[in-house]
């Protein structure tokens, strides 16, 4: 027995001796003892093979010793691999151009995971995440990499079902899928999670989870598990089981937000049994349209520090949790139905919560009453206190400013009034303050901001604020961002701006000040922004070059001020920048050709009503960014230049009013993202192209109205199946209308097919909103935020002849119809009561015959129409919607009946129109006789009797008197909409 002993002492004696000899090695030089595993060092060159590296991340992977490489860390004395580290660097918040999106990408690896990595046996952490796998399927085989602890493949873009084999990885301590896949990823069931008995972590966010309604089973099953992610899975809040089925006794986190499976009957509430877990730290259930009340076993919680029950649809009040929930230092409950005063929920949360809370999120919550009423002051803890979108009144109280700790306060869009206190001036932790869009009014002084040497973000416009500051005063913070729209900034431009070298935010738009004049140091300054907005002011001044140095795109707002003198260069990180409604003058070659070979980043180019003169130069080539392109209401002359072809992405172009000639430019059949063009008001002529309808097919609106095109509609426009309007009025075109205009679909559509305006967005801030003069109800007008709604077709005041297609009157969704002004010929189709959308109906100074359609008596939302100096007969049909409008919508034809006559003769005929015909020549119209000269009988009779006895020479004197009408109309209100 004694010599066991010694056996076993003289063994752990060795052992011990050997342990202490390798660490001796280990200390003295790592590098000289550990090197990797042959087998491990070929499975790792076979699975470099197998990958794309467009940067050559794994240029290191050379040479013997593989535990040297980068993203390898193998066992300090085995030379096992153990951790395989290959995640990228996440994506950048912002990228700001396709250039940098591409370096990015270049950054990424990719292509597919070689099976060879099961021989790396040993391998305890495996991290491939935030990498593009290009759409592959998980590897099934990663569920026998039986050493695994650690396995992240989360934001690495690959497809598909999530392999149930990760369930055979029963050592996992980590398994994060969250966002694996591009877009299709899924799992039919999660029940092979249940093997991950020693999972702590667990995030399958976005992960496709719909069928798997035991989700809440499963994971409850997990006893370790402390941290469980389950946001944007789509899953169903009604399956979760009663509450003495969960047994969670170690989760501390539980998110759980973002999912909307509604396929439901019933919208759930919040599940009762989440109120039992009362060891969670960490709840999110925002976003799930959850309803009902919260119930008062909240108070259950007793360990939760931040509760997140925001975007929901839960009403009621918030019950008193102020004494229970002592650890919780955050509350989101913003974007709720909560009915109570702001006082109410302060007085719930008053207690122990109040000593410690940090973050109060209220926010769009239709909270109301008054701030300055509250226990505010009670909260010193407070560091962000979110009330924007409420209907809180009263004045801002002055104890929100003795709140030391406060870091962000947003009170905007609420009913403040009164002034800001100036006690918000002691602020020293003050990083953001927001209150925009309410009812202060004051003066805003120095002492306001006296000790608010951290302040960041200051959003105050929508208010009657004036700032009063000394010229020299200089502010003790650094601004970022900075919107002061709506404000009197004073009597002059704000001159502490200049000190301001970090601001790439500012909007100092619509102030109530006259006649400022920009300081030329400012457009050096502008450097750094990435936003500016001085639109709809009273600016002044003449602008330079408008550079741009930094990292970031620029986006320049400019519009409706008086800035005059030739427009200013600018440089090619500038995106976006909106000029119109000044004065700018001059050519435009300058601004377009200065720089022949620099590509612009510009993509939205916005130059209306200016003053600006001269041929288009031909140089868009190096302005390949570009989306939309508005030169309108300016003195254009020339060819529209043949570059312009060159911009495949352009989305929008608007060259109307101005004097543009020669024919429609072949080159714009490469611009086949367009979506808008309108050239209208310009002197084009030519034909019509068919390719429009070949090359263009995401046209929704066209306007060639007011040039002189000839020709007739081609057929091919029919393959335009989005167009909403098409304006061609004003034009010399001739022949039948094609009967194939029923193709466009979009037309035929009665629901909104496009809901408000249509617009693009660039950058971060800006965003172009199509405009467009229409002719509708008889008035010209301009239609932007509706013009989504619009659906229209003009093609009056052309030659256009024959009948009236029927299949036109399929176009249900249509809301105008003008073809007046034509020689259309036969009957209205008796169809037309089906065009129940239609607002505006004109058919006047045709050759239209036969009787008015019984249908149209039903076409109820009809609120103008013009069938006036046709060949029309008979009745018109009785009914509550024709009988409203005036006689003049039928004068010029043989019609009876109200409301030209009480009722027609018994003969059925027409009775005599005394009132409206001339006895002697049937003419009685004032502006006939203005053209004629008084005293000049002769040659009044001989004018008359031929209008009378030749049928064609009347209608075209008519034509013309009515194109001269509407021309001269058309004309004054663009010079008054220009005056304006």
């Amino acid at each position: 027995m004694a010599i066991i002993r010694i056996a076993i002492a003289l063994y752990f004696w060795l052992f011990t001796l050997s342990i202490i000899h390798n660490c001796m090695f280990c200390s003295g030089n790592n590098s000289s003892v550990i090197s990797c595993i042959e087998t491990e060092r070929q499975a790792l060159l076979s699975l470099k093979q197998d990958l794309y590296d467009p940067s050559n991340r794994l240029a290191s992977w050379v040479g013997e010793d593989c535990c040297k490489w980068s993203g390898i860390i193998c066992h300090n004395i085995t030379g096992h691999v153990r951790k395989l580290i290959l995640r990228s660097p996440p994506p950048p918040p912002y990228v700001e151009s396709f250039a940098e999106f591409e370096a990015y990408k270049k950054t990424l690896l990719g292509g597919k995971i070689s099976p060879a990595l099961l021989n790396l046996k040993h391998l305890h952490h495996l991290d491939l995440s935030n990498n593009d796998f290009g759409g592959n399927r998980i590897p099934k085989f990663l569920g026998s990499l039986a050493s695994l602890r650690y396995l992240n493949l989360s934001q690495a873009r690959f497809d598909g079902m999530v392999p149930c084999q990760i369930g055979n990885l029963t050592n996992l301590r980590t398994l994060d899928l969250h966002d694996v896949t591009t877009f299709n990823g899924y799992a039919m069931n999660i029940q092979w999670i249940s093997h991950l008995s020693l999972l702590r972590y667990l995030d399958l966010s976005d992960v496709e989870l719909h069928h798997a309604s035991d989700w809440m089973e499963v994971t409850n099953s997990l006893p370790s598990l402390v941290v469980l992610r389950l946001s944007y899975c789509n899953l169903s809040f009604n399956s979760i089981p009663p509450i003495h089925h969960i047994n969670f006794s170690s989760l501390a986190i539980l998110d759980l937000s973002d999912n909307y499976y509604y396929l439901e009957y019933n919208i759930p509430s919040i599940p009762k049994s989440l109120y039992e877990l009362s060891r969670l730290e960490f709840l999110n259930l925002q976003g799930n349209q959850l309803s009902g009340t919260i119930s008062s076993d909240i108070k259950n919680l007793t360990s939760i520090k931040s509760l997140d029950l925001s975007s929901n649809e839960l009403e009621g009040k918030l019950p008193p949790v102020g004494t229970q929930l002592c650890k919780l230092k955050e509350i989101h409950l913003s974007g709720n139905i909560w009915n109570q005063s702001i006082s109410q929920v302060l007085d719930s949360l008053c207690g122990c919560v109040s000593d410690g809370l940090e973050v109060l999120d209220m926010y769009s919550n239709n909270l109301f009453g008054r701030l300055d009423r509250s226990q505010i002051w009670k909260f010193k803890a407070l560091t962000e206190i979110y009330l924007s979108r409420n209907s809180i009144s009263g004045h801002i109280p002055a104890s929100l400013g003795n709140v030391s700790s406060l870091r962000y306060v947003d009170l905007s869009h609420n009913h403040f009034d009164g002034s800001l206190p100036e006690s918000f001036g002691q602020l020293t932790k003050l990083e953001g303050l927001y209150i925009s869009n309410n009812y202060l009014e004051g003066t805003i002084s120095e002492a306001h901001f006296a000790n608010t040497t951290k302040l960041r973000v200051l959003y105050a416009s929508d208010n009657q604020l004036t700032l009063d500051l000394s010229p020299n005063w200089i502010p003790p913070f650094q601004l970022e961002g900075l919107s002061l729209w709506s404000w009197n900034l004073g009597p002059q431009f704000p001159l502490w701006l200049r000190s301001q070298e970090h601001l790439t935010f500012l909007d100092i738009s619509k102030i109530r000040n006259d006649a400022i004049v920009v300081p030329s140091w400012f457009w050096n300054f502008s450097a750094q922004l990435t936003f500016l907005n001085l639109s709809h002011s009273h600016f002044q001044g003449r602008i330079p070059y408008i550079s741009k140095i930094g990292n970031y795109s620029l986006e320049i707002d400019l519009s409706y001020n008086h800035f005059e003198g030739p427009l200013p260069c600018i440089s090619s990180k500038v995106i976006g920048i909106d000029l119109s409604n000044n004065n700018f003058s001059g050519s435009i070659s300058h601004f377009l050709c200065n720089k022949p070979k620099e590509l612009m980043d510009l993509q939205s180019l916005t130059l209306a009503n200016n003053q600006l003169s001269g041929q288009l130069p031909d140089c868009w080539s190096k302005w390949l960014n570009l989306n939309i392109i508005n030169l309108s209401s300016n003195k254009f002359s020339g060819n529209i230049p043949s570059s312009m072809g060159s911009l495949i992405s352009l989305n929008s172009l608007h060259l109307r009013n101005n004097n543009l000639s020669g024919e429609f430019p072949m080159s714009l059949q490469n611009c086949t993202e367009l979506v808008a063009l309108d050239i209208g008001e310009n002197n084009l002529r030519g034909s019509i192209p068919g390719w429009i309808g070949s090359r263009l097919l995401k046209m929704r609106i066209i306007s060639l109205r007011f040039n002189e095109f000839y020709g007739h509609l081609p057929d091919q426009l029919c393959a335009l199946s989005s167009l909403q309007i098409l304006d061609v009025s004003y034009n010399n075109l001739s022949g039948r209308i094609p009967r194939c205009f029923n193709n466009f679909s979009v037309m035929a559509q009665t629901s909104d097919y496009y809901t408000y305006g249509f617009s693009y967005t660039f950058g971060h801030h800006m965003a172009f909103m199509e405009d467009l003069l229409l002719v509708m109800k008889g008035r010209a007008e301009e239609y932007n935020t509706i013009l989504g709604l619009v659906k229209s077709m003009d093609l009056s005041s052309n030659h256009l002849s024959g009948h009236i297609p029927s299949e036109m009157t399929s176009l249900s969704g249509l809301i105008s119809l003008n073809l007046s002004n034509n020689l259309l010929v036969g009957e209205i189709p008796n169809q037309i009561g089906e065009m129940k959308a239609l607002l505006s109906l004109d058919f006047s100074l045709n050759l239209l015959s036969g009787e008015i359609p019984q249908s149209m008596s039903t076409m109820s939302f009809l609120s103008h129409l013009n069938l006036s100096y046709n060949n029309l007969t008979g009745m018109i049909p009785l009914g509550t919607q024709l009988q409203s409008f005036t006689a003049t919508s039928f004068i010029g034809n043989n019609l009876c009946g109200p409301p030209l006559t009480p009722n027609c003769n018994t003969s059925g005929g027409t009775v005599e129109k005394k009132n409206i015909e001339d006895d002697d020549c049937g003419l009685s119209w004032p502006w006939f006789y203005i053209g004629m000269g008084v005293g000049f009988a002769a040659g009044f009779w001989g004018v008359c009797w031929a209008l009378i006895f030749n049928k064609t020479w009347r209608y075209t004197y008519f034509r013309f008197l009515d194109d001269m009408t509407d021309k001269i109309y058309v004309v004054i209100a663009i010079k008054v909409k220009k005056t304006l």
